[in-house]
């Protein structure tokens, strides 16, 4: 049978097998409430509740009973990430609103640095990619409609009613 474990560094190790799972556990690089995932297993849980390992945990402390799973859901979704994404939907909405390009790329850019800064990353990458593309391309847009409006379009302003 294959593990893999969450190390104290937040990272998932794995596949390992017993033999070296019980080694790890003899330096103690792991301990009885280190996360741990058996190969088919549906979910996650503590290297002291495995009865592969019982003999050899016998005189540790006991494990948590309650595991949190080590799961996508659990560690969460960036907010800025979040942000990212609704500024650049609503940059499209507003007719080139130029704050929320502007909002939109900041926030999708904060989001992507947090994410891989992260030991145990977040969820949010996609949102903040799209967010980044769809602000970026909308700003573009707005760019070239400016130009293309001062280029052709009525340059032309009435002073005399308050109209430009």
């Amino acid at each position: 049978m294959n593990y893999r474990i969450v190390g104290a560094d937040g990272k998932v190790y794995g596949p390992i097998g017993l033999e070296e799972l019980r080694w790890w556990l003899a330096e103690g690089r792991i301990e009885g409430r280190t996360p741990v995932h058996l190969e088919g297993a549906p979910a996650w849980t503590t290297i002291g509740l495995l009865p592969e390992l019982a003999q050899q945990l016998a005189g540790a402390p006991p494990a948590i009973a309650a595991v949190t799973a080590v799961t996508a859901s659990s560690r969460g979704t960036n907010g800025y990430a979040t942000a990212g994404l609704i500024c650049s939907l609503l940059s499209w909405t507003c007719c080139c609103c130029l704050p929320f390009n502007l909002l939109g790329i900041v926030f999708s850019l904060i989001a992507l640095a947090q994410i891989n800064s992260q030991p145990q990353p977040q969820e949010g990458r996609i949102f903040a990619i799209i967010g980044l593309v769809l602000s970026g391309a909308n700003l573009l847009f707005t760019v070239a409609m400016v130009i293309l409006q001062l280029a052709f379009g009525n340059n032309t302003f009435n002073w005399q009613n308050g109209q430009f």
